[in-house]
């Protein structure tokens, strides 16, 4: 039976990729500008721009590491002399600062072509443990450092009818996990976000893709490790660690062929697909193909929440048998 309800389903997938496949933008001689740019994905993004022959300018907070990254994208740069490849250092969880900003940088470089948001941040922990101050430093770099730059650039892509905006968010904005509540509360409302504008701006030819990237060998995944509990760090190695330059590439392939979703790894495809609902596709042939294996998709998924839980229960029993062994002695 399942032989059965395997075979269509691989044809039907087989079909999408051979007739559903859309043409891809070019970005040679345009202007990306990566925010977060300085390390991780955002600065593998912009080593792949630069390769493109695209002009680009890399945002983040850090001057230092900006100056060390520059460096590094220069070297990649396909045409170095006819290539504008610069750094520009803003707090984008400041709106005014980061519109006055990127005017400044359409002045000096020219129209910004693709807008890439890798900026943000995760800190583990249960939520009451949480300060005031880390949620809100959560919020206002990981979903308001997305929305300002946004807001401060639709209006001239509208004018031009033109342009990309690539946004990070991570399988966590599809199902919530043990220690990322407020990372995944961020996540989530980037979903929104990026749905929400897709709609907004697809008459005007501008198109948006939502990249769910699972861990990546990063220096912010490093400094996450840090914060994890143990719960945490057992879910997480349930799942795959991708390296950065993956990652990068295969978001950059989606944002160029305007697909909606970005995902690398059998495990992100499988939720992504199951978690899809509402939002947007890019042909006939992908909504069949994810209709058919979506049943069998949900699944799947129970046993991977069913094992999270037990995961859960196993460390809060660990926890528990701990307290009475201390009251014993």
């Amino acid at each position: 039976m399942v032989v059965f309800l395997i075979i269509p389903v691989l044809i039907i997938g087989l079909l999408w990729r051979i007739f559903g496949k859309s043409t891809k933008k070019d970005i040679a001689k345009k202007h990306v500008v990566i925010i977060g740019g300085s390390s991780g994905i955002g600065k593998s993004l912009a080593i792949l721009a630069a390769r493109k022959n695209a002009h680009v300018t890399i945002i983040a907070r850090n001057i230092d590491k900006l100056s060390e990254a520059i460096t590094d994208i220069k070297k990649n740069a396909l045409n170095l002399k006819e290539q504008t490849i610069s750094y520009v250092s803003v707090d984008v969880s400041n709106f005014e600062d980061t519109e006055n900003n990127l005017c400044e940088i359409e002045e000096t470089v020219g129209p910004i072509y693709m807008l890439v948001n890798c900026a943000g941040f995760a800190v583990c922990g249960e939520l009451e443990k949480f300060s005031v101050n880390d949620i809100k430093s959560l919020i206002n770099v990981n979903l308001l450092g997305s929305i300002y730059p946004i807001k401060a650039i639709i209006p001239k892509f509208k004018q031009r009818r033109e342009g990309i905006i690539l946004l990070t968010g991570s399988q966590v904005s599809l199902f919530g996990l043990y220690g990322y509540s407020v990372y995944s509360s961020c996540k989530f409302a980037i979903r929104g976000l990026a749905e929400s504008i897709y709609m907004e701006l697809k008459p005007y030819n501008i198109t948006v893709t939502l990249a769910l990237p699972p861990d990546t060998d990063t220096p912010g995944y490093e400094k996450e490790n840090q914060t994890k509990p143990e719960e945490t760090v057992r879910l997480s190695e349930m799942g795959d660690l991708f390296q950065p330059e993956d990652v990068a590439q295969k978001m950059l392939e989606d944002a160029l062929a305007g697909k909606f979703f970005s995902h690398i790894g059998l495990s992100s495809f499988l939720m992504t697909t199951l978690c899809k609902g509402m939002a947007p596709f890019t042909s006939s042939f992908q909504v069949i193909f994810e209709s058919i294996l979506i049943g069998l998709l949900r699944l799947i998924g129970a046993f991977y929440i069913s094992r999270f839980h037990k995961i859960v229960q196993f460390c809060h029993n660990k926890k528990e048998n701990g307290k009475l062994k201390q009251k014993v002695c």
